[in-house]
């Protein structure tokens, strides 16, 4: 194996044209090929560069930044460009415009560069965006600048050494299948060693200042002329591209400047203060409540780092704590009902109950999708979709996806008319509890280092489902052969009385997760903070049974 693996790393160093990786890779072969102490280290590390090639699936390609088919390079991604090139070719939207965007990681610029002279060089009209931009701001651009797709360079809240590359279709949604399998086998059609003799154009385009000014101008727009606007609130960037649009879209919709977390402010790839560039994570919000304690504010917003997700920390039974992302899709979807936005409300099937019990007591249509905005986003007439990995839709007229700005900016209008009326994000948190019952959710989340792991405990789930959860008796289907209102996932679904559940492999991370939900009636939901303890309770309850029906150990 170790004469194989470095024979594959010797024929990619002979094209390889990044000094960068090239000099990664002589220094992992000269250690591999020597009598070292780090030689199994680094033959361990040639052999998972060169052990496959990065998958693109709908969420693109996501990876560790390296040499070798397997990690993000330069290489790769020109692979990438001109598989997507030729597949828009197929569709007969060859010569089209595409616009490219990317964030602030390690290598973003140089990976949103060669896609955009691949691109250019298979006679594509191309645009790149000033600088790194929000990945929501590229989705309306997509749109906005009537392109047949639109590519942006970034790995969301991946860990540092992380990046990706994402793929929207000219209506700004994310691909799908069968899409994502067709760009992939065009993306294996070239060949590595012809990816030096690929043509690179050279009349590639700024997007210009008028693609972010026009996000903003649209963004504003959803707040009404007489809407309050007095509050006091807390942002952080998460160290990633989200601050500059965000301010411009607070003061242009006319809410005063946010209190910034100093330190998560400004771009930074190594994300120095965070263990971890995810706004759910353990810690990661910390600074913001910090300085939202200090000053008394209202609430606290946080983006991840390319901005298309929204964090939201308000005080709730008396202390400062960040909302689940189903009780903020709660809110938003509580907000768009009251408001009376016209279309349908979706969320994914791991997400809450809450938003469709609301929607059918408000006579308003309800649609459950598959995880993932590639799917929310593309419910026909949407007026609000979320999932609950703090993902929001609050304008899929121009932002068929996740937009964690959007988000932002409606939380700050309702914070602000809440404030106004003599209330709290706290209040209207019990009131909608009250209405519809507690719905209470949580996470069983295990990484394993073995994938192998995973498969086997949804084969034990699948073997030998539990009967009955939390003492009641529950209902189960595997997901893999679909249903009526979804396609087939490696997933399994359990639901009774007052619980629900889904089991599924995490499709971005080596995680088996487990999407716990347990529903308090309303007459068990009017005293606020006591029953939110009692849904804790049985969460925790219902954590231990699934883990024991897995076959794993709780973190």
């Amino acid at each position: 194996m170790a004469d194989g693996v470095i024979a594959q790393a010797r024929a990619w160093l002979e094209v390889d044209w990044d000094p960068d990786t090239r000099s990664e890779l002589e220094a992992l072969l000269r250690d591999a090929e020597s009598d070292s102490p780090t030689t199994g280290a680094s033959l361990a590390a040639l052999e998972s560069a060169f052990a496959g090639v990065l998958e693109f699936g709908t969420a693109g390609l996501r990876g560790p930044i390296g040499a070798g088919p397997a990690r993000m390079n330069q290489m790769v991604v020109a692979r990438a460009a001109a598989g997507v090139g030729a597949w828009l070719t197929d569709e007969g939207l060859g010569g089209g415009r595409i616009l490219v965007g990317y964030d602030a990681r390690h290598k973003s610029d140089d990976f949103a560069r060669i896609s955009a002279e691949v691109l250019a060089g298979a006679g594509f009209d191309v645009l790149v965006t000033d600088g790194p931009t929000p990945t929501p701001v590229v989705a309306f651009g997509t749109r906005h600048l009537d392109c047949v797709a639109g590519i942006v360079v970034t790995a969301s809240h991946n860990p540092p050494a992380d990046n990706g590359y994402k793929i929207y279709l000219g209506d700004g949604s994310q691909i799908i299948p069968p899409v994502d399998g067709e760009i992939h086998a065009r993306i294996m059609d070239v060949a590595i060693a012809e990816l030096g003799d690929l043509p690179r154009g050279t009349a590639i385009h700024s997007a210009g200042p008028g693609l972010v000014q026009a996000y903003v101008a649209r963004a504003a727009s959803l707040v009404p002329a007489d809407a309050p606007r007095e509050l006091t609130w807390v942002y952080s960037a998460m160290h990633g591209v989200g601050a500059e649009t965000v301010h411009a879209v607070a003061s242009a919709a006319g809410f005063p400047a946010p209190l910034d977390v100093a330190e998560q402010l400004h771009p930074d790839p190594e994300f120095p203060t965070v263990a971890f560039p995810n706004p759910e994570e353990d810690g990661a919000i910390d600074l913001a409540v910090a300085l939202a304690s200090e000053h008394d504010a209202d609430l606290v917003i946080a983006n991840d780092p390319d901005a298309d997700r929204c964090a939201v920390a308000a005080k709730v039974d008396g202390g400062w704590r960040m909302l689940t992302g189903d009780e903020l899709g709660g809110l938003l979807g509580d907000d768009a009902i009251r408001r009376e936005v016209p279309g349908v409300f979706a969320n994914s099937v791991v997400s809450s109950t809450l938003l469709r019990t609301m929607a059918t007591s408000a006579g308003r249509e309800h649609r459950q999708t598959l995880t993932g905005f590639k799917w929310i986003g593309r419910v026909p007439d949407l007026a609000f979709g979320y999932e609950e990995a703090i993902g929001y839709c609050c304008d899929p007229a121009a932002v068929p996806d996740k937009d964690g700005i959007t988000a932002a900016l409606t939380v700050l209008r309702l914070a602000a008319e809440l404030k106004a009326a003599g209330h709290s994000i706290a209040d209207r948190l019990d009131e909608i509890a009250a209405a519809h019952g507690l719905h209470a959710t949580s996470q069983l989340s295990v990484r394993v280092a073995d994938l192998s792991l995973i498969a086997e405990a949804m084969s034990r789930l699948r073997a030998r489902p539990p009967e009955r959860l939390l003492g009641r008796e529950v209902e189960y289907r595997d997901l893999r052969f679909g249903t009526d209102d979804l396609p087939p996932t490696d997933a399994v679904e359990l639901w009774g009385d007052g619980v629900h559940v889904v089991a599924r492999p995490s499709g971005t991370e080596p995680k088996l997760k487990c999407y716990l939900e347990v529903v308090l009636p309303p007459d068990q939901s009017d005293d606020g903070g006591a029953a939110r303890g009692r849904a804790a309770e049985l969460l925790d309850r219902l954590r231990a049974e699934m883990a024991d029906a897995l076959g794993v150990s709780t973190p």
